[in-house]
């Protein structure tokens, strides 16, 4: 796969990495940059903002969330700067309503985290209509319903009763859910 994405890159190999998670970051820098590409990393929307300012790359991985605000805020950057960019937009919260705005910004395409580089390459190197082939591992149904509700608890400011009430649920029963641990 690397020989063949290598081979796809073109003349420009530069690759922006936006998320605050940094060990994350620097293990997803080392992959692709195995992979052929130059990499720059980010750890904010106020310093991918800057890159993409600066030094628009070819492509980018973008997280949705950081703490100091909205990845779609790189990607809107990057659009006006760099149109052709191809862009990936990463996240823990996978939803339909945030692929569609990440999609209708401008990004190629939306992957849930976890996406190991393979995947976010073949994203990144797939031409006009092809899909890339679906995840190896994705997430279990379990897994999408507990994002869903970590989510939710979030935007709710971590109230249980707000939380509970707009997911349709007992109180009881989404401090049990709370509680545990995430499944796999």
């Amino acid at each position: 796969m690397a020989e063949a994405a290598m081979r796809d890159l073109g003349a420009d190999k530069s690759l922006l990495l936006v998320d605050d998670d940094e060990p994350f970051l620097r293990r997803l820098a080392k992959a692709m940059e195995k992979r052929g590409f130059e990499i720059e990393t980010a750890d904010s929307v106020t310093a991918g903002k800057a890159i993409a300012t600066a030094r628009p790359p070819a492509y980018a991985v973008v997280d949705l969330r950081l703490e100091d605000g909205n990845g779609l805020d790189v990607v809107e950057v990057l659009r006006d700067k760099r149109p052709d960019a191809r862009v990936v937009v990463l996240t823990g919260y996978g939803a339909i309503a945030t692929a569609v705005a990440a999609v209708k910004i401008g990004a190629t395409d939306y992957l849930s985290k976890p996406a190991d580089a393979t995947d976010i390459t073949n994203a990144l190197l797939a031409t006009g209509d092809d899909l890339p082939p679906p995840p190896e591992n994705p997430m279990s149904a379990d897994r999408v319903r507990w994002e869903h509700i970590q989510r939710v608890y979030e935007l709710c400011d971590r109230n249980v009763s707000e939380t509970a009430r707009r997911l349709n649920m007992h109180r009881r029963t989404l401090q049990r859910i709370l509680a545990k641990r995430s499944p796999r």
